[in-house]
């Protein structure tokens, strides 16, 4: 048998959490000196405190934790609920750091305000393009919910091209729909020369646009804040009102986030 300082040093936890959940009848020790009140415990008892503190750090409560052991939940669904919170706490920090680079970006563009723009915008006309499209929905147009879908989807779209033996004819193209409740359909699209048939995606043509303002931009699209401030304000300037959400052409996307080359185009109307 073990003292509590023993065991609480074999299970990696405390002493006082050992008597805390001796106290609410989570863990008792396998034997109290009537003396002295020393308590005791036994190696099968790790066990237990395993399951225990990783329950908890599941995000249940010790009451909850106390409900789902006395079910006797086996290993294999216990491992599956670590996968399940595992999944939950690598989404959040995605996102996190999602918002943390759209921070960051913001404060660049703030600190750049005034100076003289790196890039600049054109007027085009882009001609309607025949492209293989996958689409999901996100919870807005932040960096934070797009990164998140698009980045899977094309994932996704190059495995079922590859699977259907389809080559992909020019760059990626992302473009979106704004719902009234505020959420976003993104497409991923890209483009191929074949005709629409039984594939793991849609083939469709994407609408000619007849008038697009149009920039390049340089870097992860968490930090295209500054590139789509230029454009509204090439926008304005030249007496055009914009329309509906940017087009995104990926010119190049190495694996180094920053050295990314995006084409941002956004369809505009005169004023």
């Amino acid at each position: 048998m073990f003292s509590i300082g023993e065991f609480a040093r074999l299970g990696l936890v405390s002493v006082r959490m050992l008597r805390h959940y001796d106290a609410i009848g989570l863990l008792r020790p396998a034997h109290v000196d009537p003396v002295s009140g020393y308590r005791s415990y036994q190696a099968d008892q790790l066990a237990r405190l395993n399951r225990i503190v990783a329950i908890k750090d599941l995000g249940f409560t010790l009451e909850q934790v106390r409900a789902i052991l006395d079910e006797q939940v086996s290993t294999a669904e216990l491992h599956g609920m670590v996968r399940l919170r595992r999944a939950e706490l690598e989404a959040r920090i995605s996102a996190d750091l999602a918002r943390l680079r759209n921070v960051e970006a913001r404060l660049r563009t703030i600190e750049t305000e005034g100076q003289m723009p790196a890039a600049e915008a054109l007027l085009k006309s882009v001609p309607r393009t025949r492209v293989a499209q996958l689409a999901a929905r996100a919870a807005g147009y932040e960096p934070e919910h797009i990164g998140p879908v698009i980045t899977p989807l094309f994932d996704e779209l190059c495995r079922r091209l590859a699977s259907a033996c389809v080559r992909a004819a020019g760059p990626g193209i992302a473009h979106y729909l704004q719902e009234d409740d505020g959420s976003v359909m993104v497409h991923a699209c890209l483009p191929v020369s074949v005709a629409p048939g039984p594939y793991g995606f849609d083939v469709v043509d994407l609408p000619a646009i007849e008038t697009a303002a149009t920039i390049i931009h340089h870097g992860a699209m968490e930090s295209a804040w500054s590139t789509f401030q230029v454009l509204a304000h090439w926008i304005e300037d030249n007496g055009y009102r914009s329309r509906d959400l940017a087009r995104e052409i990926s010119l190049h996307v190495p694996c180094v986030r920053d050295e990314w080359v995006t084409e941002l185009q956004i369809e505009v109307i005169p004023c």
